[in-house]
């Protein structure tokens, strides 16, 4: 049963806000580890149980309408989800098909979950609180995700105690590099940023970014060509997806999609998927390792940037000429509407 959605209590975003990013799409668990038991999740201050009912994905609000109990308390039956207080159970389209102390009277109407749309791609289940009526608003595109050849990695959720905005610049952020990732891929002796720049685009905006800096694991024995020109290609979809097409030498290429799931205003649930076409022989588990790695190197600066906020007015933080992928952002964000430090 779809309602009309509102900020939920102690919501920490400011309302206006709420709303203009509940009508997005955010990955709220990775689809390998959702079955039918009861799976909590948060998504913009939402307490939300997500399941599997007869092979269908449900993402509900974690709340039972009889006397609001979490139903991630709860377990699930063949024919819906049982909360744990009466055993009122919740069947197909969140709706009660049984109340055990009154099983010869008619179920109320009102007894019905709150739940949300629900999509499955990239190994992750998505969902969008507050769905336009006549413009649903699209998911995020993955290059190559489902073309011949290329190998799909969904890596485990990383935490982050920090603002998606945030996290999302830090991975637009081609200046860090040489200062950040040093232990992983890159060289702090190429700390230059050629210029490049940002192109406007329907869900938000893309770049081409050329420059000498390597992709190859720091522990690599391999290196690419001398002289060799990497393209980085990034796709923003606004307000906190973004995707990375590395062109290796040759024909590999390396995909990372960075889908910020904005917790609440303060924390923030990283998903990644990947896709390849090289390396295919390399244990996924490994790629995982590499990718917590380099999320790791940027932890400390995402959770530790002042004002936790993502100021959209340019007036109020410093930049410099390697920023222009962060100046669009934030001026992609201040065009959808969201206020000026986009948060409470």
């Amino acid at each position: 049963m779809m309602n009309k959605i509102a900020p939920p209590p102690h919501c920490s975003f400011e309302p206006d806000d709420w709303l203009r990013l509940a009508g997005y799409w955010y990955p709220v668990a990775r689809a390998c580890d959702v079955g039918n038991a009861p799976q909590k999740a948060t998504l913009l201050d939402e307490q939300l149980v997500i399941y599997r009912l007869k092979g269908q994905i449900v993402v509900a609000r974690d709340v039972c309408p009889h006397r609001g109990v979490p139903l991630t308390l709860g377990f699930q039956e063949e024919e819906g989800i049982v909360c744990p207080y009466h055993g009122l159970r919740f069947g197909e389209n969140g709706r009660c098909n049984r109340i055990p102390s009154s099983p010869g009277q008619t179920i109320p109407a009102k007894l019905n979950l709150t739940t949300f749309p629900a999509r499955e791609r990239y190994g992750l289940i998505w969902t969008c609180l507050a769905p336009a009526q006549d413009t649903d608003a699209p998911l995020p595109s993955m290059p190559h995700w489902d073309d011949a050849g290329f190998q799909q990695i969904t890596c485990p959720p990383f935490d982050v105690a920090g603002f998606a905005g945030r996290q999302v610049e830090g991975f637009l952020d081609v200046a860090h590099f040489a200062w950040i990732h040093t232990a992983t891929f890159a060289d702090p002796d190429n700390q230059e940023v050629p210029d490049y720049s940002p192109a406007e685009t329907p869900y938000g905006f893309s770049v081409d970014y050329w420059s000498t800096v390597g992709n190859y694991p720091a522990s690599a024995e391999h290196r690419g060509p001398g002289g060799f020109k990497w393209l980085r290609r990034f796709d923003m979809y606004l307000p906190f997806t973004a995707t990375l097409t590395i062109h290796f030498p040759g024909e590999s290429r390396l995909v990372i999609m960075n889908a910020a799931s904005p917790v609440s205003a303060r924390k923030t649930r990283m998903f990644a998927p990947i896709a390849r076409n090289f390396d295919l022989h390399v244990p996924v588990e490994d790629v995982h390792a590499f990718n917590h790695k380099v999320f790791e190197e940027d932890r400390l600066m995402v959770e530790t940037q002042r004002p936790e906020r993502l100021p959209l007015d340019l007036a109020l933080e410093a930049h410099i000429p390697a920023d222009r992928s962060s100046i669009a952002y934030r001026r992609g964000l201040k065009k959808l509407g969201f206020g000026e430090f986009f948060l409470v």
